[in-house]
């Protein structure tokens, strides 16, 4: 006979100060003091991820209880969306309003991985705000697509310390949503969700009906 499973319990829990504490509410631009604000988050076993309105990139490393920061270079500007990967190295990967799109190689202590910080761009090819990220699990394929329907495909070698870039899809509606698994891309927009088999080059729409 087949057991009941008891109903799931929501639990409300009170905020991490610890990690709120550690990311300043202000910061002075020449004499201007401006406001930071919180815009984008991800998570996982190792790492909270937070990005913020000045463009930078507060990494909390659970286990180490520390607090690290990493920005873009150049111009200020809102971080849209962070998503962070745990294979044989960790990585982080974030997006801009103005479309710029970087990959951090974090460093590690334990024996045979990264030792130096590294970064990657996605260079040129998004013009408006980064909506949507997704790796494949063994980090060597980042997908990002952006609030005007592009969908651009970043081969990392991080061996070699190169990243290649080709726009892969174009929807006339912004993307939403992104996840990979198996050669094929998951896209939700606006107004339709899609699988993309990235070797075929093919698209099928999931449905019939575009969304209202």
């Amino acid at each position: 006979m087949a057991s009941v499973t008891s109903p799931v319990a929501f639990q409300e829990f009170c905020p991490l100060y610890y990690l709120l504490n550690a990311i300043p509410t202000k910061v002075q631009k020449g004499f201007r003091s401006i406001v930071v604000y919180l815009t984008a988050l991800d998570t996982n076993g190792d790492y909270i991820a937070v990005g913020s309105s000045i463009g930078m990139l507060y990494l909390y490393c659970r286990h180490l209880n520390q607090m690290k920061k990493y920005n873009f270079e150049g111009k200020c500007e809102s971080i849209t969306f962070v998503k962070l990967l745990s294979c044989f190295d960790d990585l982080v990967a974030l997006g801009t309003a103005s479309g710029r799109v970087a990959v951090f190689q974090l460093v590690s202590s334990l024996p045979g991985r990264n030792k130096q910080l590294r970064r990657f761009d996605v260079a040129g090819i998004h013009k408006s705000s980064i909506t949507a990220l997704a790796w494949s699990p063994n980090g060597m394929k980042l997908f990002s697509g952006d609030d005007k329907g592009k969908i651009v495909y970043s081969a990392l070698d991080l061996d070699q310390g190169v990243c290649n870039s080709s726009l892969v899809l174009e929807e006339p509606s912004s993307i939403v949503q992104l996840d990979y698994s198996h050669k094929v891309l998951l896209v939700s927009t606006l107004q339709r969700t899609l699988l993309f088999y990235t070797e075929e080059k093919a698209v099928k729409q999931v449905g019939t009906q575009p969304r209202k």
